[in-house]
């Protein structure tokens, strides 16, 4: 069997300044320390790591109303709204604040999904941790998201003949807005895996996006056993089932125990497992990031995860300069006292195995008979 081409890594330095705000859940470092992690394990040897341009106008009206776009640079570029463009846009609030080079970085996202799509087009895994803003909307932030970068990465394989594209969303959160962005394209499904009753609220296992969604709300301290089950009986099927020309990947965080905003129990050896068996079932696979509020769970999975898609052995302890990197991590949402110490000296986790429990099992049934 023909193996694929190296996987490659996709991020830019943008991402390593400081966005939203002190307060704000995703004011922590992240796509910054997975770079820091990889660049001192080796792992960006031989031009494994490429830079994400920015969308350019043209580029952002494939999906976003021109108004919010220019909505959004003003905003970014003066630091305040009015109250008429925060109603109608949803920006500079709480949840979507405003912040120096809002703009730019938002972008830039789209652009690395963008790039992510065009590197895998050529037979490769590309790899885009500062993707997965998958709550955006055409006229609105939403969810802490601005644009909505998996929507631009499915437009890009689609503009190239791609046909059809599998959408796999392991986020905590439903990926709302990648599901309604594609409700009338018939060349794209959806999958999502998330908690249920948790914002969006939406998602429900009988919301089937009009034949082209598979939903799959599962109950608080979700464990790998049921991960491994809902994988293996239904996703895993599904997608061979479809023969996808591509298959794009949202990888959040925050379905991992210890995120402080859900109650899922999954490790990140389970998820990247998972990860590793889509991406083998299709030509062209995009990897995304997504959500993520424990910097040290964040940092680990997906330097972990480009370890595993990039072919490298995962030490069992860290060295020195990356347990360093991990003990300068700082997070207000997470108490000292909560701070394991395998967060601090190991990229892999311990599998968190536990009984498949019955109300999984319903869901499963419930949506084989859906399908």
């Amino acid at each position: 069997m023909n193996r694929k081409p190296p996987a490659l890594f996709v991020g830019h330095d943008i991402h390593r300044q400081a966005g939203y705000g002190p307060h704000h859940p995703l004011g922590i470092a992240r796509v910054g320390p997975v770079m820091d992690l990889c660049r001192v394990l080796g792992w960006f040897a031989d031009g494994a790591c490429r830079t994400s341009p920015r969308a350019t106008a043209d580029e952002l009206a494939w999906f976003h109303d021109e108004d919010y776009v220019n909505a959004l640079r003003r905003a970014s570029e003066t630091g305040t709204v009015s109250e008429a463009v925060r109603r109608r846009h949803n920006l500079g609030t709480m949840e979507n604040p405003l912040f120096p080079g809002l703009f730019e970085r938002a972008a830039t996202s789209v652009g690395g999904s963008l790039l992510a799509a065009g590197l895998a087009l050529e037979g490769r895994i590309a790899f885009h941790p500062a993707g997965g803003t998958h709550h955006g909307r055409r006229d609105r932030a939403s969810g802490f998201c601005y644009f909505n970068d998996p929507v631009f990465a499915i437009l890009r394989l689609l503009k190239s003949g791609v046909d059809p594209v599998l959408y796999v969303d392991l986020d905590a959160h439903h990926g709302d807005g990648v599901q309604d962005a594609f409700e009338r394209d018939e060349r794209v499904y959806t999958v999502s895996i998330h908690e249920r009753g948790r914002w969006p609220r939406t998602g429900d296992a009988a919301d089937t996006g009009g034949g082209r969604a598979c939903n799959l709300p599962v109950p608080p301290g979700f464990n790998d056993a049921e991960l491994d089950t809902l994988a293996r009986e239904l996703v895993l099927p599904l997608a061979r089932r479809l023969a996808p020309g591509a298959i794009v990947i949202t990888c959040g965080a925050d379905a991992l125990a210890g995120d402080p905003l859900s109650s899922m129990a999954l490790s990140n050896t389970a998820l990247c497992s998972v990860v590793e068996r889509l991406a083998a079932l299709a030509p062209a696979v995009v990897v995304l990031g997504g959500g993520g509020y424990n910097p040290w769970t964040v940092a680990r999975y997906w330097t972990a995860l480009w370890g595993r898609l990039s072919r490298q052995p995962i030490p069992d302890r860290l060295p020195a300069p990356a347990r360093a990197i991990l003990r300068s991590l700082r997070c207000d949402l997470v108490d000292d006292e909560a701070i394991r110490d395998t967060w601090l000296a190991t990229l892999a986790d311990a599998r968190n195995e536990g009984a498949v429990r019955p109300e999984v099992i319903a869901l499963l049934e419930r949506t084989h008979e859906l399908a």
